[in-house]
């Protein structure tokens, strides 16, 4: 497995409407960071285009504090109610 860094820096510029796009999508999948769900938007798209996913074999959530969905981070289940 490739180790767990990042070599390159690429800086974008995003409109307010794309900005909340990024926030909402990261908040839904309890994402630590912008950076984190920027990453994961752009293998979904990637795989959408018919790109490789994660070609070093390095995965987002390798980055992350928390797992994935909505209550990943405290084990509760979605369905359960429980707060």
């Amino acid at each position: 497995m490739a180790p767990l860094t990042r070599g390159e820096r690429l800086q974008i510029m995003l409109s307010p409407e794309e900005l909340a796009l990024v926030d909402d999508f990261r908040f839904e999948h309890r994402m630590p960071s912008r950076a984190a769900a920027v990453r994961e938007l752009l293998q979904i798209g990637l795989v959408a285009a018919g790109g490789a996913a994660h070609g070093t074999g390095v995965k987002s959530a390798n980055f992350g504090l928390f797992g994935r969905g909505v209550h990943s981070h405290d084990g509760k289940s979605e369905k359960s109610g429980e707060e």
